[in-house]
């Protein structure tokens, strides 16, 4: 029998397109539910770890002390023995505070003084902290300065996704991506569904041929308004931006690219196919802040003429709906835990063991652990049994694919992915202080009158 470790660090992270889950260790195998029959073979397919693999001390540093940043600690503090929480940084005094007080009343974790930097050049103070492992949580603009000198510092990295607002960011995270496997470091993205176990099983059954080959896709981020910060008196220019950073182009991305590059990377994903092209429009209705849409709707078109609908919305009281579907020659799915026929006949269905019949979970047997958990328990095993995992170059081609999207529907104009690839674009001013005034934001408007 072939030996399981050497297994597992092959599907820790596989680097062909159509295989970019980071599956994890493997360990026994379990027996998945069948919809369609005694004749149907049951499928067999690996289990996850519940924890991160033993092994040295990793000391971790987080730069942006939001609440994604600080939950991201959570997580890592969450995925096993051997993690130490030793250095912060952020811009604002006041978030490294509430992240320190949630540290101690949540875990008894203690962050030491001189081992908290604020500022914009925090990042550089936490990289030079003597940690194994950075948290780069701040708005999606600075990620591509931060992932490079992480890379140069030799430290490995997680990186909440978007990894880019432009394509000048996404193009040089895929530089930093290169160095950074040379260099031996492993990668992690916020891009939790590549780590969700039916996500992952699903993906495997449509690997396998069971609906045929894919022929469309739609993909959907619909939900009610997000949060926005209105400035407040004393604030400078640059300080209101940032703590309404979701809310402003040049840091976010506008929502298409921060929010719904999850669904547009689930299609990337299992079609294993990168768009070649955009046409796009959406409109600005609602928002109170910001320069951002509210809603967007795009036709990405790949090379073999198959066609995916991408739609994403922020406004309350509408129709709701994050999900992703996929139209294969023989079926369906949604991606997430079934599989049908296109008489609509499931021929697979995941479930949790938690969940369902007692006949349900005694076949399942697989245990619902947060993606967000196993991300970095997947992330942490590959530190410590230096297996190959980067998910860098695949999560900012996702970026980049919803970079054009939105490019798109801001200028009414049909958008290629090469022209993507070769965009001087870059948003923003050149150098950020509190001091800066001035910064570029306005509302696109498309077309001509």
């Amino acid at each position: 029998m072939e030996d399981q470790s050497k297994l597992s660090g092959r599907r820790i992270f596989l680097k062909n397109a159509a295989s970019i889950a980071a599956v994890g260790a493997l360990g026994s195998s379990f027996i998945l539910k069948s919809c369609s029959g005694d004749k149907t073979p049951k499928v067999v397919a690996p289990t996850f770890l519940d924890q991160a693999a033993e092994g040295k001390v990793l000391k971790v540093g987080l730069v942006g002390c939001g609440g994604r940043g600080t939950g991201a600690l959570f997580n890592f503090l969450n995925s096993g023995p051997g993690i130490e929480i030793v250095a912060l940084g952020d811009v604002f005094a006041d978030r490294i505070g509430r992240c320190r007080n949630q540290l101690k009343e949540q875990r008894n974790v203690e962050v030491a003084d001189e081992n908290c930097f604020t500022g914009f050049d925090a990042y550089e103070k936490v990289l030079d902290s003597g940690i194994d492992v950075v948290v780069l949580a701040t708005p999606p603009y600075f990620r591509a300065q931060h992932f490079d000198a992480a890379v140069r510092a030799r430290k490995h990295v997680f990186m909440e996704k978007p990894l880019a607002v432009d394509p000048v960011g996404a193009r040089s995270i895929m530089a930093s991506a290169k160095m950074a496997d040379t260099a031996g470091l492993k990668v992690g993205c916020g891009t939790q569904r590549h780590h969700e176990r039916d996500y992952l099983t699903t993906y495997e059954h449509i690997k396998s041929g069971l609906m045929g080959d894919i022929v469309g896709a739609n993909c959907y981020w619909n939900q009610g308004q997000l949060w926005f910060v209105n400035p407040q008196p004393g604030m400078s220019e640059m300080e209101a931006m940032l703590r309404d950073w979701v809310n402003w182009t040049w840091l976010s991305g506008d929502h298409i690219v921060e929010q719904h590059m999850h669904n547009i990377d689930v299609i990337n994903w299992f079609t294993g196919k990168i768009p070649s092209k955009a046409v796009g429009f959406g409109s600005r209705q609602r928002r109170p802040t910001g320069d951002q849409y509210d809603n967007f709707s795009v036709d990405f078109v790949y090379e073999d003429g198959m066609h995916m609908h991408s739609m994403c919305r922020q406004i309350n009281g509408c129709a709701n709906n994050v999900s992703e579907f996929v139209v294969g020659t023989k079926g369906q799915s949604n991606c997430k835990n079934y599989v049908e026929d296109l008489q609509g006949n499931k021929l697979f269905e995941f479930t949790y063991a938690e969940e369902g019949s007692d006949a349900e979970r005694e076949s399942s047997g697989v245990k619902n652990v947060s993606p967000y958990d196993q991300e970095i328990i997947d992330l942490v095993t590959a530190i410590r049994n230096n297996t190959p995992y980067n998910e860098a170059e695949l999560c900012a081609k996702s970026t980049m694919v919803a970079i054009m999207g939105r490019i798109s529907a801001y200028t009414g104009k049909e958008v290629t992915y090469e022209e993507m690839m070769n965009s001087n674009l870059k948003l923003g001013p050149e150098d950020v202080s509190m001091a800066t005034t001035g910064v570029k934001a306005v509302v696109a408007v498309p077309g001509v009158v």
